[in-house]
């Protein structure tokens, strides 16, 4: 159970006065438990027989108060029965019995009443913290995690969470505070018996505690399994038209029923261990009722003990209401058991850690006046270089373009300057400060992405232009669109730019989703422009509208080009041919053309 205190300490402490809240109820309703049981004793000994005694009034304060209260309720009792009958004092016993239930029952439901918001309020804060994280997290974590694993995570796993932790907190705050009062009762009342039971029970505790062991461990590789479930429905329906065009659809269904059998196996095995926990807990508890019952009964029956029979009632009364807590106590250990193994896998995510980091004292940066400096830069993924040691200058106002064959580095050269990756070796510095010296929202704000495939959200045209931008009018929206060559297409949708483009921007051509990208980054007006293959997936007529888009874009900004396409980059001022993680060739289009290297066979390879 260290994993649930510690769960508690990192979660709770914002609602430690529900928490203070809760456990006052919990008290009250342990103590009314007690008091209410307690009403039949003095009832029992008078009506049969067992208590012959006379007793008179005590005045309040001339005694010991337990001995007081004892002495004037048995006094009360009798006097209820000399002057109504047994009958009465029956009922009126019975009355009060119910009138305790009542508040007992009244401070059970206020002490679950406030812990309701501790249970919501930690789940939802499990959920922000891990988002947070997810967006927080680098670039790096992402390539190897499989994303319908990190969304089984945050869905699957923090509902594990919110129904076997966080359900379980009441009980294992209210159960405890239960068998404490009731065994201090039991100790008070015999305390030979009450040995004898804390022998019989860690016997049984024993019993419970390895199965709940082993169903963490069933339940931590049913949360894996689920994760690769889930990947396996977000890949399928990713690449949907890929499996229907090569009539895969037989092959993805045997490989999803394969797993879809092995995670039912999984969680039959976990089910049937958790279904255990009642019927286990009930009969280890009947046994252990039964072994008191007889051994209480026998010292009793020999007179030998010290505890008169309505007591031993009384104490039998107490022992069984333990019985029930013990019970749900051992079933919220189950529950406990599966939670942890699922906070177990949302930890992979909260505690990884995050590589690309602010510094300490950061150096100041909000324009640029003379540009971007690459020394010496190198970079790997895993054992080879990507980049291998590459020096490249990009003066303000300039534009770059990288071109070379696919997995040449061009794309890595991209990511490396708004700091989606740090270079391992070199730097890369705008106006002479190295870039990890400046805070990356900071850098960041200085940069506007335009990629090959255009990232739009299931949202309006407006909101997807204005996405990262704040407090932009309608005009300057208007005005974006219009130099995206987008206000035309998106004033004859139905709504105009409050119209849904759908999920990734489902409704729209290549086009025009790639020309409200270029729109967002208008918006966004930054001084850096990355342009990552931004025209080569359309077609000869949206390729020609968006081009005109991005040289509206480009004018008067520094921008840095990755193009496959190289007719899209012939004005470029400085063109680098990169291979193997270097740049082997630089110059403009006709330098490069005339000296007949690398570049020009790539024209050539083209223009072919």
């Amino acid at each position: 159970m260290k994993g649930f205190f510690r769960l508690l300490a990192r979660f709770v402490p914002p609602y430690k006065h529900y928490l203070a809240l809760n456990v006052l109820f919990n008290v009250l309703a342990a103590f009314l438990t007690l008091f209410s049981f307690a009403l039949i004793i003095p009832i029992l000994e008078m009506l049969f027989g067992l208590n012959t005694q006379s007793y008179t009034f005590m005045p309040w304060g001339s005694g010991k108060i337990d001995a007081v209260v004892t002495n004037n309720f048995y006094y009360y009792v009798q006097c209820i029965i000399a002057r109504y009958g047994q009958s009465t004092a029956l009922a009126c016993i019975a009355l009060a019995l119910v009138v305790m239930t009542g508040f007992k029952t009244g401070c059970a439901y206020l002490s679950a009443f406030f812990m309701i918001p501790i249970r919501t309020g930690v789940v939802r804060d499990i959920r922000n913290q891990i988002y947070g994280k997810i967006v927080s997290l680098p670039i790096a974590f992402f390539s190897n995690e499989r994303k319908g694993d990190v969304m089984a995570r945050m869905s699957g796993d923090v509902t594990e969470v919110e129904y076997s932790i966080m359900s379980s907190l009441d009980m294992m705050f209210k159960n405890p505070i239960m068998i404490i009062a009731c065994l201090t009762m039991m100790i008070a009342l015999s305390w030979q018996l009450t040995v004898f039971v804390l022998i019989l029970l860690p016997a049984a505790g024993l019993v419970m505690g390895g199965v709940g062991k082993r169903l963490k461990r069933v339940s931590l590789e049913g949360q894996n399994q689920w994760g690769a479930l889930l990947s396996n429905i977000e890949e399928t329906i990713g690449g949907l038209r890929i499996v229907k065009a090569f009539n895969a659809e037989r092959k993805v269904r045997n490989r999803f029923e394969a797993e879809n059998e092995h995670y039912r196996d999984i969680v039959t095995r976990m089910n049937r261990r958790y279904e255990l926990a009642h019927p286990m807990s009930e009969f280890l508890g009947t046994a252990t009722i039964a072994i008191v019952l007889w051994f209480g009964g026998t010292l009793i029956l020999g007179g030998h003990s010290s505890i008169t029979a309505p007591k031993f009632i009384y104490y039998m009364v107490i022992f069984y209401s333990i019985i029930n807590p013990a019970k749900d106590l051992s079933k919220a250990s189950y529950s406990i058991q599966k939670g942890l193994a699922s906070m177990q896998r949302i930890d992979r995510i909260l505690k990884a850690e995050n590589t690309i980091r602010d510094p300490e004292q950061p150096t100041p940066l909000t324009a640029m006046t003379q540009g971007i400096a690459y020394r010496n830069v190198r970079f790997r993924y895993a054992d080879n270089w990507v980049i291998d040691d590459v020096s490249l200058d990009i003066k303000c106002g300039q534009t770059v373009a990288l071109v070379g064959q696919s997995g040449s580095g061009k794309t890595t050269m991209a990511d490396l300057l708004p700091r989606f990756y740090d270079v391992e070796q070199g730097s890369i510095t705008i106006d002479g400060v190295d870039i990890r010296n400046v805070r990356v929202a900071d850098l960041r704000a200085l940069m506007g992405n335009v990629n090959q495939e255009a990232i739009l959200f299931n949202d309006s045209f407006y909101n997807n232009i204005t996405f990262g931008v704040e407090n932009a009018t309608r005009q300057q929206v208007e005005e974006a669109a219009r130099i995206a060559n987008a206000y035309d297409f998106i004033m004859a949708s139905e709504q105009g730019f409050d119209t849904n483009i759908g999920d990734r921007g489902c409704k729209l051509s290549g086009g025009q989703r790639q020309r409200i990208s270029i729109a967002r980054a208008i918006l966004k007006n930054p001084p850096i422009l990355i342009l990552d293959e931004a025209t080569s997936a359309l077609d000869t007529e949206s390729e020609h509208l968006v081009q005109e888009a991005l040289d509206h874009l480009m004018h008067g900004r520094t921008t840095l080009v990755i193009a496959h396409r190289l007719s899209t980059i012939k004005n470029a001022d400085i063109i680098c041919v990169m291979q193997d993680g270097r740049i082997v060739e630089r110059g403009s289009h006709d330098q490069l053309m005339a000296s007949g290297g690398a570049y020009k066979h790539l024209v050539d390879m083209q223009t072919f």
